[in-house]
C-alpha cells in the first residue's frame, strides 16, 4: 500500500508527539520537529506508510538520543489493559461464542494506537470495547472461523503494547500450543516488542518471537530467518493493526487482518467507514 499526502500530516504530529514525550523544553520540541519537518521534505511517497514511519523514527530516536520516546506510555499501556482482562475474561467464557467475542475484543484493543492518537486513556479502550460488543464487524467471518479450526500452525502478528494483552484473550481461544507470536524486533512508537509481551504475560502461555525488524508493520524482506519460514509455512496467519495491513495485504499470503478503521487513508483503501471493526481475508 503506498502512502498519502495525509501520511505526512501524520508524521508531522507524530514527531511533536515524540518531542514531548523525552522532553519539557519547548525549544528543544521545536528543534526536533523541525529537523524531522526538512527530513520529510527530501522523502518520496513511494514507500509504503510503515516503511517512511521506520525512517521517521529512527530520526526521531537519533535526534533525541532516546531509544525507546514511547516507554513510559507503553508501560502504563500495559498495565490498563492487564487490569482490564478478568473481567473481559469472565465475559468470554459466558459467550455463547467465545471465539467471536475474544475476537471482536482483540479488535477493540487496536484502539491503543499512539501513531493515530497522541493520548489514549481508559475511557477511550472501554468505548473501544463498548463499540465491539454492539456493533457489527466486517469481514469473512465463517472463511476465518474455518481456518482457525483447521489450523495446526498459527503464527500472530502482533501490533501495539497494551492491545496485546486483548490478544491474549483471542489467543487463549485459539489454543496457545498452536500458536507463535511476533512482536517487532526493536522500539518504535508504542508498538509491542519482547518487554511487553511479558508485561502481560503472553510468554508463559505461547512462543513470543521477534521479527527482527524496527518496523511499524511486518517488512518481510527485513524480517529474520525464522520470521520468514513461519510466515511461509503456518496454516494460519493473523495480522493485527493497519501497519501489519498496509505491509502485507499484497503480498501474496493467505492472511487474515484484524483492525479497527482508524484513518482516512486505511478508510479510502478499505472504501469503509472510520471506526469500523474488520476482519479481512487476503488470499495467496
Amino acid at each position: 500500500m503506498k502512502m498519502s499526502l495525509d501520511c505526512v500530516a501524520c508524521f508531522v504530529r507524530q514527531s511533536l508527539d515524540a518531542a514531548r514525550l523525552v522532553t519539557t523544553d519547548e525549544i528543544e520540541q521545536e528543534r526536533i520537529v523541525r529537523d524531522v519537518m526538512r527530513w520529510l521534505s527530501d522523502q518520496g511517497l513511494e514507500h509504503s506508510p510503515p516503511v517512511l514511519a521506520q525512517l521517521v523514527h529512527r530520526r526521531l530516536r537519533e535526534i533525541s538520543q532516546v531509544g525507546d520516546p514511547y516507554r513510559e506510555a507503553k508501560t502504563r499501556h500495559n498495565a490498563m489493559a492487564f487490569d482490564l482482562l478478568p473481567e473481559l475474561r469472565a465475559q468470554i467464557a459466558s459467550s455463547d461464542d467465545p471465539l467471536a467475542l475474544a475476537t471482536r475484543l482483540a479488535i477493540a484493543g487496536n484502539v491503543i494506537d499512539m501513531g493515530m492518537k497522541s493520548m489514549v486513556a481508559e475511557d477511550d479502550v472501554r468505548e473501544s470495547i463498548r463499540h465491539a460488543l454492539e456493533e457489527p464487524f466486517v469481514g469473512e467471518w465463517e472463511d476465518y472461523r474455518q481456518a482457525v479450526a483447521n489450523a495446526k500452525r498459527i503464527l500472530y502478528l502482533a501490533d501495539n503494547a497494551g492491545e496485546i494483552a486483548f490478544d491474549r484473550l483471542l489467543i487463549e481461544q485459539l489454543a496457545p500450543e498452536r500458536v507463535t507470536v511476533a512482536v517487532r524486533g526493536a522500539p518504535v512508537l508504542n508498538d509491542a516488542t519482547h518487554e511487553d509481551a511479558q508485561a502481560v504475560g503472553l510468554h508463559e502461555i505461547v512462543t513470543v518471537i521477534d521479527n527482527g525488524s524496527d518496523a511499524p508493520g511486518t517488512l518481510l524482506h527485513e524480517c529474520t530467518p525464522e520470521l520468514q519460514r513461519l510466515f511461509s509455512t503456518a496454516d494460519l496467519i493473523i495480522a493485527k493493526g493497519q501497519g501489519n495491513f498496509e505491509s502485507l495485504s499484497h503480498q501474496g499470503h493467505d492472511v487474515f487482518f484484524l483492525f479497527k478503521v482508524k484513518c482516512p487513508v486505511i478508510a479510502r483503501h478499505v472504501n469503509l467507514p472510520m471506526g469500523t471493526q474488520v476482519l479481512r481475508q487476503y488470499k495467496d
